[in-house]
Formats: C-alpha cells, sequence, structure tokens
C-alpha cells in the first residue's frame, strides 16, 4: 500500500526520538525573507511563545505549552533574554521561534548546545523562515561560546529532520545505531543523501498498525 501524503507533525508515523549533531564554527547567517525581522524574549513573551508552538502542532492545547514552558524556560527567563529568538513579520507579529539552549537535565556533559524547540506557525511555513531561523540561533550559540550543536527531534517532525540535514547536521553515533529504524523511516520519506548508506523503511514501517 502506497504512503498518503504526510504532514510535519504528522502522528500517523511510527514515533521515534532522534538527534543530530554539527559544528557551529564556519558558518554564515542565512537572510530572512523580505517584511521579516528577529526580537529576543523579552518579559510577557510566553504566552506567544506557546501560541507559535501550538500552531506548529507541538501542542495539542494550550495548557501543554504551558506545561512545557514551566518545565523547560519558568525558571530560566532571565537567560531566555539572551537565548530566545521570535521571527516577527511586518504586522508585528510572532510567527517563529527557536533557543540557544542546553541540556537542562544535566545529562549531556560534553558542553554542546542545544538547538530548542524550533517552530514556524502554522500559516508561515512554507515562507523560507526556519533556516535562516535556525543559522541565526547558530551565531547566537557561537557568541555564548559553544562550539556544537545538538539538535533532539523526532520521526513525526520529519520535514525539519530534513531542515537540519540540508543544514550539515548528522545523527549522533549512538542514536544513529539505537534508533536505526526511525533514521530508516527518515530516508524513505526524503531521500536524503546524507543518508544514503541507509535502507530505506518499507512503507509499511512507517505508519502505525492503528
Amino acid at each position: 500500500m502506497a504512503l498518503p501524503q504526510l504532514d510535519n507533525h504528522d502522528s500517523r508515523i511510527r514515533y521515534y526520538e532522534l538527534m543530530l549533531r554539527g559544528e557551529i564554527g564556519g558558518r554564515t547567517e542565512i537572510p530572512l525573507p523580505a517584511g521579516y525581522h528577529y526580537e529576543m524574549y523579552r518579559d510577557g513573551d510566553r504566552d506567544a511563545w506557546i501560541k507559535i508552538e501550538k500552531s506548529a502542532r507541538e501542542f495539542d492545547s494550550g495548557e501543554e505549552g504551558l506545561g512545557a514552558w514551566e518545565r523547560y524556560y519558568e525558571h530560566r527567563t532571565e537567560e531566555l533574554k539572551s537565548r530566545m529568538v521570535f521571527v516577527v513579520n511586518e504586522a508585528g507579529e510572532k510567527v517563529a521561534t527557536a533557543t540557544a539552549y542546553y541540556d537542562i537535565r544535566g545529562i549531556d556533559r560534553s558542553g554542546d548546545g542545544w538547538l530548542h524547540w524550533v517552530a514556524v506557525r502554522r500559516e508561515d511555513q512554507g515562507k523560507g523562515l526556519s533556516k535562516p531561523l535556525i543559522s541565526h540561533v547558530l551565531q547566537i550559540m557561537k557568541q555564548l561560546g559553544y562550539t556544537h550543536a545538538k539538535i533532539p527531534t523526532q520521526t513525526t517532525t520529519w520535514l525539519a529532520v530534513k531542515v537540519y540535514l540540508d543544514l550539515g547536521f548528522r545523527p549522533i553515533e549512538e542514536n544513529y545505531v539505537c534508533c536505526r529504524d526511525g533514521w530508516r523511516i527518515v530516508k524513505r520519506l526524503t531521500n536524503h543523501p546524507a543518508l544514503a548508506e541507509l535502507e530505506p523503511a518499507a512503507d509499511g514501517e512507517v505508519l502505525h498498525d492503528h
């Protein structure tokens, strides 16, 4: 059976946690399309962040978004003023966001920065915002002293994974081994040359059985 047309954040796709890593140095910043600009986090931007993430289907509800905010950011809002970025349109609306962060769990001892909660508002997807935003946040990471960045993501956001691969990020070795079937799903959906050595997942392996 052929695969149906799949969206980003498509819950029909089998879920695997994925992790990529890449060097920060030597990158050039990709300019935003005309009419957009960047703003850093300011007090009171929590609801704008939740709204963007919910629109991008990171959350099913505002309550879920609030829970994520409290878990990751609530007690670090001063840090966010130099780490969290918004893309703002000509109307002054915040339409995309990403954060130059780190592993708040303290498990990752590498000293790498973490590219965190990248999201573009649903109606602004496909307008060329994600790669400029990511490149801008990587420059912020560089200014903060990081030399490498990790990106936590998942198979259900396979279009985002393609963007990260396009930008030169690659699966970290441990994740490539433990979640190989997840990377095979990404290979099937994107046919990305960075995954050339992988056998793509069969169509029947991509979606949940139900």
